[in-house]
């Protein structure tokens, strides 16, 4: 089995939410870099996104933790206004509509929101 990451509590993200989280990423020479993701919940199911808007690579919440809309319904882009599904990570509106979001593989292991298949740095 792949080696699990905590990142936080699943009583830390209340339904309908979105958290963001910078981590250290492990480079291809190894050395750390920055890498956002968000995660979400819907009842009892988790959704984990890199926070890049696929239209230019930038951060999704030019105001941190700032990720949804007016009615707290979809992830909405800060820069561009593209909105896309908390459940799938697609744009339906905006200059992406039709793309994704990037998914991480999140597992939800004793109470904790866990990542992995990937690498992080060492701290």
């Amino acid at each position: 089995m792949d080696e699990l990451y905590v990142i936080c509590r699943t009583i830390e993200i209340d339904d309908r939410d979105v958290k963001g989280f910078v981590l250290m990423r492990a480079g291809e020479n190894g050395e750390p870099k920055p890498w956002p993701i968000m995660i979400t919940r819907k009842c009892n199911q988790f959704y984990g996104y890199e926070n890049a808007c696929p239209h230019q690579g930038s951060r999704l919440d030019t105001t941190p933790g700032q990720f949804l809309d007016e009615d707290e319904n979809f992830i909405t882009c800060g820069n561009h206004q593209a909105q896309f599904d908390p459940d799938t990570g697609e744009c339906f509106i905006g200059p992406c509509k039709g793309q994704h979001l990037t998914p991480i593989t999140l597992v939800i292991d004793d109470g904790d929101v866990c990542l992995t298949v990937v690498v992080l740095a060492e701290e």
